[in-house]
């Protein structure tokens, strides 16, 4: 199951990828392959230690059990994803051009991390109450985020939307979904589809009447 290697999340988050020891990333890899093809509770923790070629105990060291590790990888998960979604609804240009870069670097993302998205996104009921509430805020702190670049379209005549929390929700939806059934044989590159995506989620948005290429207005 070729994907991002989790490993390559932490980079962009506090610490850096030298943060944690190289056996850690391993269990987490692990994790990450073992609950995206068996799901949560079917996997044991011995599949996880094996998969990192590691024993059942050796685990223990780095998490107390695998909902921790379920945790860990939702959260920086959910992270990773909204330091990308900040970065592009405040980067240049006016609000249909972060749009766009916003959807096709969301859907980029969730084809080029697939596992791990599917892993985040698909498994959330199993994660403990406490390490929910974390990433249930994280997921409305993306939403908002999303919202907000709508709004700003929308006040400035760029979009036509009736109710921005449902169109938010709409954007990531479809960029999460991408997810759950790319795969290394789909027809289109991440890049291809990506930019597919971002001129759906524009003309969903109301900005098809701008100009052809959908980015300013004629």
């Amino acid at each position: 199951m070729t994907s991002t290697p989790i490993a390559d999340l932490w980079p962009t988050l506090p610490g850096g990828a030298d943060a944690r020891p190289e056996a850690a990333y391993r269990l987490l890899q692990a994790a990450v392959e073992s609950f995206a093809e068996r799901g949560f509770h079917a996997t044991t923790t011995r599949d996880i230690a094996t998969g990192a070629g590691m024993s059942p105990a050796a685990l223990y060291i780095h998490y107390p059990s695998k909902a921790a590790l379920l945790a860990e990888i939702s959260r920086v998960g959910h992270a990773a994803t909204l330091e990308l979604v900040r970065a592009a609804a405040a980067g240049e240009g006016g609000p249909v051009a972060r749009m766009r870069r916003l959807v096709e670097e969301f859907t980029v993302w969730h084809a080029r991390a697939r596992t791990v998205g599917r892993v985040v996104n698909y498994e959330l009921h199993a994660l403990p109450p406490d390490a929910y509430a974390v990433v249930l805020a994280l997921r409305l702190d993306i939403e908002r985020e999303v919202g907000t670049l709508i709004e700003e379209g929308r006040a400035a005549g760029d979009f036509e939307v009736a109710e921005v929390r449902t169109a938010a929700r709409a954007v990531t939806s479809l960029g999460i979904d991408v997810s759950r059934w790319y795969t290394e044989r789909s027809s289109e590159t991440p890049e291809e589809l990506g930019r597919r995506y971002g001129e759906l989620v524009l003309r969903m948005l109301g900005a098809a009447r701008w100009s052809p290429g959908l980015v300013s207005r004629p």
